[in-house]
């Protein structure tokens, strides 16, 4: 049996679940190719006796790509200028020689004791004036001219080493730049280059001035070096001052990041570049430095980000060793569009993490599921953290695809099931989404600098939204603000207190339903409110005004006919007749031709039924989905995933799908 015609349409009776999939399916032919399968190794934490074996053992297991070296400065270099290569030399080779192709991390994420040592101020300083000391990792800051000199050396060295190297795939530059709260620092070095950075945008302090108003609380300055980073004031500190400190901060991720890659492109050219962001992670712009990189790629942990995160007791039961349905769909839609469609998965969880809260294992066939999900995403790659669990240190408790003892874990079988499936199945073409949602970085800064409220978190906010629009069985694109928006069937902008220059232009330009959510067009690009109140020039699109807002605590909630508003709710003035109002009589939704514009932190019901009459109205089919099960289309095939821990059915298809698994579906036309 082979799949039917292929072709953007409904799905046919073809409905392959993982264990049936190896009979059900031959590779298909196409000049993409298919997601490769990949781990994360460190041969220098095992005997080198092992290493020929584990290369031997990764490839028998499916596996292609191996990321090594990001972490191995003080191996590479025990002494300043004391460089000892030979034994990554024979362990590039060994992994090599078994058909394996690598990933080359820059060690910049863990500079030596000895150079610590040597310039003691490199180090961060948090927001309370205490360094970030030696002793674990990510311990410099990114405005020390010192080191940013020395990660160049260091790049330049193993590039020169490594760059025509046959082995080496990729390059990763450092890694998980921001990682444990470093993307902040006020050490005498950022505060150095802040002031560089404030006088090249405004040119005089009297601009600075006037732009932050700092007439309020007599905060004016008279030069530039009379300006301090924003932390150990008194009281809260002005707000513009805050988001230029992010916007610094930000930039210096993304220079330092560029630094890297100017250096590796030149040397080692015709290899791709990417670096490993990370979930729910928003401390400085991933779009400014996915420009600068080949593809993208982020670390997935979707067991532990629903420990850490906001969800509540209901779903921390339920998906506990799942993950939500919709964590790793949102980062794999969020990074495709950080570089221009190309990315991949650098670090899979494949087992019990070691950094939660709490930390259960994943259910039998999640890991495999994971890594379909990736691939029907449009990964480039899914690559697994780590290849053998290390019986010491840090992450001692964080498991691999083997044990310590070097026996296989749980997870083994299932990438072994899901390099089989990837195999049968062959090369995968995303298409666009037909809803399109708009995130940004700078609105999570604004809505963290001055929340308004304690609950009002951007990225909760934002996950609502896309949560809600999987859960009626869209796909979606998760777009920069400054992204081009035609061609979408639908958009949505959950929040963007600052548009950016020419968003409202391109939004006046669609024809299409748009959904503007609250505090949009809230505040200047200086933090100020705007003249003739929000939303600012978005009135042009929906003709009203926000009186005021308020904030409601926990527990609290305005009720309209079959939904509530929570958390945040604003006073509208219009002449538009509401589409949805309170009890009260107070409009919640206004609409204006096809846009509309949310006053409230909506909740389940109405988020949805604000979904289903966009989608009515451009005609697009929702599918309501029963609990834990998502769907997502490629070109010819669509997949579902079972999230839950219970067999679901899937009404459109049929099929009863058990838990923690998967079924696809061919596509015809």
């Amino acid at each position: 049996m082979t799949p039917a015609k292929t072709g953007r349409g409904k799905p046919n009776a073809l409905a392959i679940a993982t264990r049936d999939v190896e009979t059900a399916y031959r590779p298909s032919a196409s000049s993409r190719k298919a997601m490769k399968l990949g781990c994360c190794y460190y041969p220098e934490h095992w005997p080198e006796d092992m290493w020929e074996d584990d290369a031997r053992r990764m490839a028998d297991m499916g596996l292609s790509l191996v990321r090594i070296g990001e972490f191995a400065w003080s191996r590479i270099e025990p002494e300043s200028g004391q460089m000892h290569w030979e034994w990554l030399d024979r362990a590039i080779d060994t992994l090599g020689n078994a058909g394996l192709k690598i990933i080359l991390g820059t060690p910049t994420a863990t500079p030596p004791k000895w150079l610590v040592d040597t310039m003691p101020d490199m180090v961060a300083i948090d927001e309370q004036g205490q360094p970030r000391g030696f002793g674990s990792r990510r311990h410099y800051c990114f405005s020390h001219n010192g080191y940013r000199a020395e990660a160049r050396r260091i790049t330049v060295a193993m590039a020169e080493r490594y760059g025509d190297h046959p082995a080496i795939a990729a390059w990763q530059t450092d890694n998980e730049y921001g990682c444990h709260d470093t993307v902040l620092s006020f050490s005498d070095a950022a505060a150095g280059r802040f002031r560089a950075w404030l006088e090249a945008r405004y040119g005089t302090p009297h601009a600075l001035n006037e732009t932050w108003r700092n007439v309020f609380w007599s905060m004016e300055y008279r030069s530039f070096a009379e300006v301090d980073p924003p932390n150990l004031t008194v009281t809260e500190a002005n707000p513009a001052h805050w988001l230029d400190y992010r916007r610094f901060a930000s930039d210096e991720v993304v220079s330092f990041n560029r630094e890297q890659v100017d250096i590796l492109s030149k040397i080692s050219p015709n290899r791709d570049i990417t670096h490993n962001f990370m979930g729910f992670f928003t401390e400085f712009d991933h779009h400014d430095v996915g420009r600068d990189i080949d593809l993208a790629t982020w670390d997935s942990y979707p067991l532990g980000f629903l420990e850490q995160f906001w969800f509540d007791g209901d779903d921390k039961r339920d998906y506990m060793r799942q993950g939500h349905p919709d964590i790793a769909a949102f980062h794999h839609d969020l990074y495709r569009g950080c570089s221009n469609g190309r990315w991949g998965v650098m670090e899979q969880q494949p087992g019990p993490v070691n950094w939660a809260r709490f930390n259960p294992a994943p259910l039998p066939g999640m890991v495999a599921l994971w890594t379909m999900e990736a691939f029907a995403h449009g990964a480039e790659f899914t690559s697994y953290f780590r290849w053998r669990q290390a019986p010491f240190a840090q992450e001692q408790m964080h498991a691999g695809l083997l044990r310590p003892d070097g026996e296989e874990a749980q997870a083994a079988d299932e990438v072994r099931e899901a390099a089989r499936v990837i195999e049968r199945l062959g090369p995968q073409q995303t298409v666009k989404a037909p809803a399109a949602l708009v995130f940004s970085y700078e609105a999570a800064w604004v809505c963290g600098i001055q929340p308004q409220g304690g609950s009002f978190r951007y990225l909760e906010l934002v996950y609502g939204w896309y949560s809600a629009l999987r859960r009626l069985g869209f796909d979606v694109d998760i777009v920069a603000a400054d992204a081009a928006l035609d061609g979408y069937e639908m958009v949505f902008v959950p929040t963007l207190p600052i548009a950016p220059d020419g968003f409202v232009k391109r939004l006046s330009a669609l024809d299409c339903p748009v959904l503007i959510g609250p505090r949009t067009g809230s505040k200047t690009h200086s933090f100020s409110i705007p003249d003739g109140l929000a939303p600012g020039g978005l009135r042009d699109l929906v003709p009203l005004t926000i009186a005021r807002v308020e904030s409601l605590r926990d527990g609290v909630a305005e009720e309209g006919d079959g939904f509530e508003v929570m958390r945040w709710l604003e006073h509208i003035e219009s002449e538009l007749v509401p589409e949805f109002a309170l009890k009260s009589g107070r409009g919640v939704v206004f609409r204006n031709e096809n846009y509309r514009y949310c006053g409230g932190w909506p909740d389940r019901p109405l988020l949805t039924a604000l979904i289903k009459r966009m989608s009515d109205e451009t005609g697009l089919a929702t599918t309501v989905l029963p609990k834990g099960l998502r769907i997502r289309r490629t070109a010819t095939h669509q997949f579902a995933f079972n999230y839950s821990s219970e067999p679901v059915l899937f009404e459109q298809t049929g099929q009863t799908i058990a838990p923690a698994s998967f079924a696809i579906t061919a596509l015809t036309t």
